[in-house]
């Protein structure tokens, strides 16, 4: 089948190369004409696991194409996907003027039926206002189709190809089929594939977003309680995490939440609910929980030092919001590093792939160093803020000759407290008992 996807960031990019992986034949759009340039000559601008791979082969063999020309893209292709990007606004409610000029765009130079699919996350409505747009351009018949993504970052293209469901907002059961054709590769082991109106659909999206940052805002609520009554919280995940009617995802006490969906999305359905009347409390609060948890560990680092931080050195491993992504959207890596600044501190950082993001939001600030270990040297403490698999099993010996003192912060509970006292250092997890030395 011949598919255009509209947006190359994130949810495009890895949407239009697994669709060629499954032998479509599909045009990535985008306006930026560099990003273009630079796809076309084999630069992934994101750093996603496998997907430089599955892109180059699919150019390669010539099912993925590059382009800035919307127009030629739309008249061959009989799908088109919008990925176009939804940025929060000022009131928390998505930006949707960029899904709506692309589905405009789309109904000016379509020249037969077309399939319009919202890959991007959108509002409940957005459906119905693609429809009255996308009428108002063209006589010409067309469908919209709400098609939500639930895709993690650092295991996207697993998602993709391998699907715990396949969500489909439409009115038309000929088009539901043409949908369902589109996905038979991904589902091949079973994975159901949910029909349902538009709105319903879109709704979907957000519950689901909304669902999993709830477990992470409770289990840190949990933690911060742990701390107070000397209890632990990974005993405490673990005698909840088992129960089958809860499970144990999500439920990893931290540093609270970070990148370009769950913020956001939050925020989305906070507006969407005030819109509708309704105040829906229990999620506006999940959103103010988890912005006081990426403050937590400076609170840990001013207690520990009695709010006497100017001129200290701290060394800070993991910038990115999660492992295996360069993504620092909304990272408590930034606000961390900006507090620490304001205190007079020089930082030192390392992450495995989010180090250029980190330098164009921190310039000359704050130092980058390409080796975990260099971010020690000379300095006061370690900051553990992403739990890449790189930093679980350092060397402690020398962790402790580089540093000033042994003591670290870690924000991921990455170690054992019992392991940190025999290896002698401070250790202050959070929601477990710290290890003073």
């Amino acid at each position: 089948m011949n598919i255009c996807v509209i947006g190359t960031g994130y949810v495009g990019l890895v949407a239009g190369t697994c669709f060629a992986e499954s032998g479509n034949d599909v045009t990535c759009v985008d306006i930026d004409r560099d990003k273009i340039e630079q796809l076309n000559d084999g630069k992934v601008p994101i750093y996603e696991p496998g997907l430089e791979e599955l892109i180059k082969r699919n150019a390669d063999e010539g099912r993925l194409v590059f382009t800035t020309d919307l127009a030629d893209a739309v008249r061959k292709s009989t799908v088109c996907f919008l990925a176009v990007g939804t940025p929060q606004g000022e009131d928390g409610a998505p930006d949707m003027r960029y899904v709506y000029k692309a589905a405009e765009d789309i109904g000016r130079v379509m020249d037969d039926f077309r399939i319009i699919v919202t890959k991007s996350t959108v509002p409940v409505g957005t459906a119905a206002e693609i429809r009255r747009i996308v009428s108002a351009v063209t006589d010409l018949s067309f469908e919209v189709v709400s098609n939500p993504e639930f895709m993690k970052e650092g295991a996207a293209v697993e998602d993709f190809l391998k699907p715990d469901r396949v969500v489909i907002g439409c009115t038309s059961a000929e088009v539901a089929e043409t949908m369902k054709d589109i996905y038979s590769p991904f589902v091949r082991g079973g994975a159901p594939v949910l029909i349902m109106d538009n709105a319903s659909a879109e709704m979907t999206k957000y519950a689901a977003n909304a669902l999993l940052a709830t477990k992470i805002s409770f289990i840190n609520e949990i933690a911060n309680l742990c701390e107070r009554v000397d209890a632990d919280v990974s005993m405490v995940r673990r005698g909840v995490g088992l129960d089958r009617r809860l499970g144990m995802h999500f439920l990893y006490p931290g540093l609270g939440y970070g990148g370009s969906c769950f913020p956001k999305d939050v925020r989305a359905i906070i507006h969407t609910a005030t819109a509708a009347g309704l105040e829906f409390s229990m999620l506006r609060a999940v959103d103010a929980v988890n912005d006081r948890q990426k403050r937590r560990l400076f609170e840990k680092i001013s207690e520990f030092y009695d709010g006497s931080l100017e001129g200290r050195t701290f060394g800070v491993w993991g910038l990115a919001f999660k492992p295996r992504t360069d993504d620092m959207r909304e990272a408590p890596s930034i606000g961390l590093i900006e507090e620490l600044l304001a205190a007079g501190c020089k930082v030192q950082v390392h992450d495995p792939e989010a180090m250029e993001v980190a330098r164009a939001l921190f310039g000359d600030q704050i130092s980058y160093h390409h080796k975990n270990y260099d971010v020690l040297d000379g300095a006061d403490a370690l900051l553990v803020v992403t739990e890449w698999n790189e930093f679980r099993h350092p060397d402690f010996d020398r962790m402790k000759h580089l540093l000033k003192e042994p003591v670290v912060f870690d924000g991921r509970n990455l170690w054992e407290p019992s392991e940190m006292e025999k290896q002698g250092f401070t250790y202050l997890p959070i929601g477990r008992r710290p290890v003073i030395q």
